[in-house]
């Protein structure tokens, strides 16, 4: 089963200069999936991802490691679906981001798990089809 990733823990892996030592397992979780072939990516977060590097070399450097991985195609039923569950969230009192609704949404759609440090996805998970990893 593909598991999609969010930006929080790519970042762990990817863009933080020092990582803790309570980020490790996470990084090597990711490391597990990569090399397995199981981590997905779209292009949302590609982009969350390579925004706000200021750098150029950086910028290139990141945007060179993430080749590795094609985006996963999202549909437009999926920014529907991210609507409806986005509206749904909301009646329950929780709120979120557009994005993280259109993550819930192409997870679902795939029967994939979502790989996130977002406690907010926790939130989700209650009301939501949604399996996190």
């Amino acid at each position: 089963m593909k598991v999609l990733v969010d930006t929080s823990v790519w970042s762990l892996a990817l863009r933080r200069r020092s990582q803790a030592a309570d980020d490790a397992p996470l990084v090597r979780e990711l490391e597990d999936l990569l090399l397995d072939s199981r981590a997905a990516l779209v292009g949302i977060i590609r982009q969350e991802l390579l925004s706000g590097i200021s750098d150029k070399t950086t910028f290139t450097r990141l945007k060179n490691r993430l080749t590795i991985l094609e985006d996963e195609e999202v549909l437009p039923e999926d920014y529907i679906q991210a609507a409806e569950y986005c509206n749904e969230c909301r009646s329950k009192g929780i709120q979120g981001s557009a994005v993280d609704f259109l993550l819930c949404a192409i997870a679902a759609r795939n029967d994939w798990e979502i790989f996130t440090t977002d406690k907010d996805f926790q939130y989700y998970a209650k009301h939501l089809p949604i399996k996190l990893h």
